[in-house]
């Protein structure tokens, strides 16, 4: 059938990673029927190593790992290559750069979503690093002409430490979905007409019915858009 075998640099966090797999495995079979499930090569890392990582500063070490990763997935016969993760987008050039074969962008998947539901402004809801750092929101001003509202403080603050205090460590909580919907609240108030899930671990948290706005999951998006390149035929 010519599928191309997806190559996934995963573990950060494992959480989500999972939830890449189970959307890849559920809508291949959806797709092709019968007992089809995705062709995937997976190198999942310990989190804690890229965490120590990003707490540091250390972005240029921890593209070295990143890209020895995708260098090794290209050489074990992955065809296109997806960065489980919306915070190491930081380091995506270099992981590019390693290799040669495809790399889908997790920003440009968002941003193309987001230009085809006719939106122009958009709230950003992520980790401290890719709500404050500019390789996540430039992306999106620069090549698909959005504007990308940011949480004001304290609630970015809150947005980070949940990530990283309970949704990477499977922790779900109600009070802290509230507090999310507070923050996509305020948002909306500054004009976001959606709002961008950026960071792979929020979609376990907050869903598009718990919101009134288009709602933009990168890790489905992604995820499919994945498939979507491995299903392409040429």
């Amino acid at each position: 059938m010519g599928v191309k075998v997806i190559g996934l640099l995963g573990g950060m966090s494992w959480e989500s990673s999972i939830v890449y797999e189970r959307i890849l495995n559920e809508e291949a079979r959806r797709r092709l029927g019968g007992l089809h499930s995705a062709d995937l090569l997976i190198r999942s890392y310990d989190f804690a190593v890229v965490e120590q990582l990003q707490a540091a500063g250390e972005w240029e070490r921890a593209g070295r790992l990143l890209a020895d990763g995708a260098r090794k997935l290209e050489a074990a016969g992955a065809e296109i290559l997806v960065l489980c993760t919306n915070t190491m987008h930081e380091v995506a050039d270099v992981i590019a750069a390693a290799v040669g074969i495809p790399f889908l962008h997790i920003a440009d998947v968002t941003g193309a979503a987001i230009k085809a539901a006719g939106l122009a402004k958009v709230g950003l809801l992520g980790t401290r690093y890719t709500m404050e750092r500019g390789f996540y929101t430039d992306r999106l001003r620069t090549a698909y002409g959005l504007t990308v509202l940011i949480p004001d403080e304290p609630d970015r603050t809150a947005v980070h430490q949940i990530i990283y205090d309970e949704l990477v460590q499977g922790v779900i909580r109600g009070s802290s979905r509230t507090r999310y919907l507070e923050v996509i609240g305020q948002l909306q108030q500054q004009g976001a007409e959606g709002i961008i899930a950026g960071c792979t671990e929020i979609e376990l948290l907050v869903q598009a019915s718990d919101l009134s706005l288009p709602y933009f999951p990168t890790t489905r998006l992604h995820a499919l858009a994945a498939l979507d390149a491995a299903l392409a035929s040429g």
